[in-house]
């Protein structure tokens, strides 16, 4: 580890941003406590009607504590990593003890082996976003251990009673899949809606149903769910969690096996993600050979039954995560560039329409359909970050965090620091008037309420992606550690601004707003130390280097710019803390 001594100190209105950012975790602490004061019991148990389905389920209920992992990564105190983790493991109790009547397969709990029975990839990504990210704060608690051996090896047949990958075909042998297995019929809508409910003058619903009969109306047409998806990439992230945590080669092994298998799918059909791949491993192969076809597909458009309007619901983009997962591991291009070609391949098909270029996001029987004025471009931000490629930044020119990188937005930090400030006593305001009861509130009703507003932070002191729900690890560019205190997150009175972005390089100005007291911080290269330090600048004089991380020692008041100097994806991702690993 090599540390640089700053004795400097740093102007006051220079450092309005530090402050703005270190109030804000302050505000989020306060609100998140609250919160969890609110709804959740001295269980950890949420305090609502547990229900099983797409309308309201187990993601829903643990997505009330989403994103408080990166709050507590970024530096948040630890009261918030003991409230996550205590909703997390009260929640793994509570949908095991629930379970349905009428639904089938969670007869005997909606959680098996504290995992989703049998589920989509959407739903059980949006059930992991918290469980996911925990590695970046606490990868040593036990539990989390044997859990994340266990939830890869439902995946990798290392669980006789969850046969749910075929490695002959390389897939995953139905869009619903876990604990206790794959699927192997067609879905009903009583699958997805779950158990007779009573609705009216007692709850409103996320999609809007008006009763029962709406809500199994608006999945009848889910039926086509057996066969691969491209959703079902989401469970890389299990295995990429297994290799980081154990550097076991079985976990990096099978992820790229299935990962492979996508793109040169991917490939095959013209530069398009096919959205079912049948049991025989052929494209469109349990859906009459339409590769567009399937639950969730590139053709899966259907009516809304409370409005009788068409609505287009294909979930392509979760397939990205698996990509991403594929280039942390390995830092190759291909994975990304088959995705930005994608995006190529589709906006191709734009066409004029009384005399507007319209883009095309739907492609059914009749061809490609849904046209809008602007491009289709999901992904297109990851996909910039992972490349730094001008074709790629291109089609996020207008993004502001990404104007402010490029220097064209230079008042993006405060005004999106107090924006967040904004949301955050919206929320909470939202919260204390809040008159449901826990017999009248479902699990995602205090979802609204989640205080937790970490995306400004993320950016401008990581420069990271948002993880999304779909349970995708964190990418980011810097993370940083409290070394006196041996925790994750940037230690008290510190705060982090990086304002460039580049291929090799990364600028990012720390500042210790404490005027009496020196701070010490680890800034480590990547969320995983994937990335190699190999020198910093600071005030014209380069120090070279040759490691994930180094140790800045901040005076009081005392601010600095520094040049990171990074090969990146230059070492394997790995959840060990810079003084618990073996690198650098």
């Amino acid at each position: 580890m090599r540390r640089h001594d700053d004795p400097g100190r740093y102007a006051d209105v220079a450092a309005a941003w530090a402050v703005l950012q270190r109030e804000l975790i302050r505000a989020n602490t306060a609100a998140c406590e609250e919160f969890f004061a609110r709804y959740f019991d001295q269980r950890g148990y949420l305090l609502c009607v547990e229900r099983w389905g797409g309308d309201d389920g187990p993601d829903d209920a643990i997505e009330n504590v989403a994103d408080w992992p990166i709050l507590h990564a970024l530096g948040a105190p630890d009261s918030i990593l003991h409230m996550y983790k205590k909703a997390w493991e009260g929640h793994l109790r509570q949908y095991t003890e629930a379970k349905t009547v009428e639904v089938p397969f969670a007869r005997d709990g909606m959680f098996y082996m504290e995992f989703h029975c049998m589920m989509d990839w959407m739903h059980i990504g949006e059930e992991l976003r918290v469980f996911n990210l925990q590695g970046l704060s606490d990868p040593d608690d036990m539990q989390f251990g044997h859990r994340v051996r266990r939830f890869a090896g439902f995946y990798m047949n290392e669980d006789s009673g969850a046969p749910n990958y075929d490695p002959e075909h390389r897939i995953i042998r139905s869009m619903f899949n876990g604990s206790r297995g794959p699927l192997m019929r067609k879905a009903t809508g009583l699958d997805w809606a779950g158990d007779p409910i009573e609705v009216e003058n007692r709850f409103h619903l996320g999609h809007g149903e008006r009763s029962r009969a709406e809500m199994v109306a608006h999945f009848k047409d889910y039926n086509d769910i057996v066969g691969d998806h491209p959703q079902n990439m989401g469970a890389t992230t299990l295995a990429a969690n297994g290799y980081m945590l154990t550097g076991e080669d079985k976990y990096k092994e099978w992820l790229l096996e299935y990962v492979d298998a996508w793109l040169q799918r991917m490939q095959a059909n013209e530069g398009i993600l096919p959205t079912n791949i049948g049991l025989d491993g052929t494209i469109g192969g349990a859906v009459g050979g339409k590769w567009y076809g399937g639950v969730y597909g590139w053709g899966f458009s259907v009516v809304v039954p409370q409005t009788g309007k068409l609505a287009h619901r294909p979930r392509i983009g979760r397939g990205l995560i698996g990509f991403g997962n594929a280039y942390l591991l390995t830092g190759d291009r291909r994975y990304i560039d088959g995705w930005t070609n994608m995006i190529d391949r589709v906006n191709s098909n734009a066409r004029s329409i009384d005399g507007r270029k319209m883009y095309p996001r739907m492609h059914g029987d009749d061809g490609w359909y849904d046209f809008r004025e602007t491009p289709w471009a999901e992904g297109a931000l990851d996909c910039w970050f992972w490349t730094c490629a001008e074709r790629d930044r291109r089609r996020v020119s207008n993004d502001q965090w990404v104007r402010f990188l490029a220097g064209d937005n230079p008042g993006y930090p405060q005004q999106a620091l107090r924006a967040d400030f904004a949301t955050i006593r919206r929320r909470v305001a939202g919260m204390r008037a809040d008159t449901t009861t826990p017999d009248t509130r479902l699990a995602d009703d205090p979802m609204k309420f989640n205080p937790a507003t970490v995306g400004t932070l993320r950016q401008l002191m990581m420069a990271g992606l948002d993880p999304g729900r779909g349970a995708a690890p964190l990418h980011c560019r810097l993370r940083y550690f409290d070394p006196e205190n041996r925790r994750a997150g940037i230690p008290q009175d510190v705060a982090a601004l990086v304002d460039t972005l580049t291929d090799d390089h990364v600028v990012v100005t720390l500042v210790n707003v404490n005027q009496i007291e020196p701070r010490d911080v680890i800034v480590q290269c990547g969320a995983y130390a994937e990335h190699q330090c190999i020198g910093v600048e600071i005030d014209d004089k380069r120090i070279d280097m040759d490691s994930p991380w180094f140790t800045v020692r901040l005076a009081p008041g005392a601010g600095k710019r520094l040049v990171v100097r990074t090969r990146r994806y230059g070492n394997q991702p790995t959840l060990a803390f810079p003084w618990n690993s073996a690198a650098g």
